[in-house]
């Protein structure tokens, strides 16, 4: 006869999806950005201040794509973020690359190059 009772259930781990890569992952793992009531945005580090909040993963290539194709005022639900506001979130930017491979910059094609003809 087993003693001690039923083992714990694991515990639950709410999941958001970062609204730049669309990847899910845990909600502690991503940064939670806001609106405020008064349409100030903000970083809201402990994910409980009250307004309408978007995630992203603290990856500067997630970052960067959500401000280059103005994903993030989008979810927020916003025509722009103000500029003291994009400040604010510039200094909460990650700098560093996630990986030594990756990078946000997409090869771009060559102009000058000799166009091949028929007689070549």
């Amino acid at each position: 006869m087993a003693r001690g009772g039923p083992t714990p259930r694991p515990r639950h781990v709410p999941q958001r999806t970062c609204v730049a890569c669309r990847q899910g992952d845990a909600k502690r793992a991503l940064v939670r950005i806001v609106r405020l009531a008064s349409g100030a945005v903000r970083v809201d580090p402990g994910g409980k201040l009250s307004g309408r909040g978007a995630y992203l993963h603290d990856d500067p290539d997630c970052w960067a794509l959500a401000f280059k194709r103005a994903i993030l005022p989008r979810a927020l639900r916003i025509p722009a973020i103000a500029d003291d506001d994009m400040a604010a979130l510039r200094d909460r930017w990650p700098t560093a690359p996630s990986s030594p491979n990756t990078t946000t910059e997409r090869a771009q094609p060559i102009a000058d190059s000799p166009k091949l003809t028929a007689d070549s």
